[in-house]
């Protein structure tokens, strides 16, 4: 699969789930977008936390939610405790996934 580097807007980062295979599943935290692909048991298409890819994941991952209204990045609302939890998952991705870009406006 080709590496890709670059930023994106949330729209391009929507084809990024791994629905066809060719291209790298994508997970962004807290505007900054990761390269998932090594996880695809997890993250792409099948795997528990596939509602997760192609979007900005920070409000579901630190609410631990699943809720379509919770599928975005919008952090602003978030409790002391949420903001912990999302510090937690943004280590996680730091250390085990390679960082490939931010998402734009757009």
């Amino acid at each position: 699969q080709p590496a890709i580097k670059k930023d994106m807007t949330l729209a391009e980062l929507k084809g990024y789930t791994g629905k066809d295979g060719s291209e790298p599943v994508l997970v962004a935290i807290k505007g900054c977008i990761y390269d998932v692909t090594a996880g695809k048991d997890f993250y792409g298409e099948g795997g528990p936390y596939n509602i997760f890819a192609g979007i900005d994941a920070s409000r579901a991952l630190a609410k631990m939610s699943f809720k379509p209204e919770d599928l975005n990045g919008n952090i602003s609302d978030l409790s002391a405790s949420e903001k912990d939890v999302l510090h937690d998952w943004e280590q996680k991705f730091q250390m085990k996934y390679k960082r490939v870009g931010n998402v734009i406006q757009g």
